[in-house]
C-alpha cells in the first residue's frame, strides 16, 4: 500500500473566512492526500505542534488577514527549532508577489493566490513530497 501524503491545513491569527481553505482541503483529500484541517485562529505553536504529533509532510497556511510577513517566519523558525527541516511550508491568499519573494528566500515552498487551478497546487505538493520527503524513505534515512 503506496503512503498517503499527511497534510496539515490551518488559518492562523485571526481571520475567520475559510471558504477557500475548506475547498483545498476536500481536493486535498480526493486527489488521495490525508487531511488534518485545524480550523480558525490558530497560533504558530498549535500549528507546529500539531504537524509534530501528526507527522506531516506539508503544512499549508491560508492567511487573508495581511499577516503573512509576521506568521510564515515564526512558523519556519519553530519549524527550524524542532527539526521539521523536511516538511513543506506552503500557503496563500492575499500576498503580494515581492513579500511571497522574501517568503521564498527565508525558506517558504510556493504561494497560491485566489484563483489558482486547484491541480496545480496539488501537483506541486506531489511533487514536492516525493522529491523530498519519499525519496529519504526509500534510501533508509527516514
Amino acid at each position: 500500500m503506496e503512503r498517503k501524503i499527511r497534510i496539515l491545513m490551518a488559518k492562523p491569527g485571526l481571520d475567520g473566512h475559510d471558504r477557500g481553505i475548506k475547498v483545498l482541503a476536500r481536493a486535498y483529500r480526493d486527489a488521495g492526500m490525508e487531511v488534518i484541517y485545524l480550523g480558525l485562529r490558530q497560533t504558530p505553536e498549535m500549528i507546529v505542534n500539531s504537524a509534530i504529533q501528526e507527522d506531516v509532510d506539508v503544512i499549508a497556511l491560508s492567511i487573508l488577514s495581511g499577516a503573512h510577513m509576521t506568521i510564515f517566519p515564526r512558523v519556519l523558525e519553530l519549524m527550524k527549532e524542532n527539526g521539521l527541516d523536511d516538511v513543506l511550508l506552503t500557503g496563500g491568499g492575499i500576498i503580494p508577489k515581492e513579500d511571497i519573494e522574501e517568503l521564498k528566500k527565508m525558506g517558504t515552498g510556493e504561494m497560491f493566490g485566489p484563483g489558482t487551478p486547484l491541480q496545480e497546487t496539488i501537483d506541486y505538493i506531489t511533487n514536492w513530497v516525493e522529491e523530498n520527503r519519499w525519496r529519504e524513505e526509500v534510501a533508509g534515512e527516514w
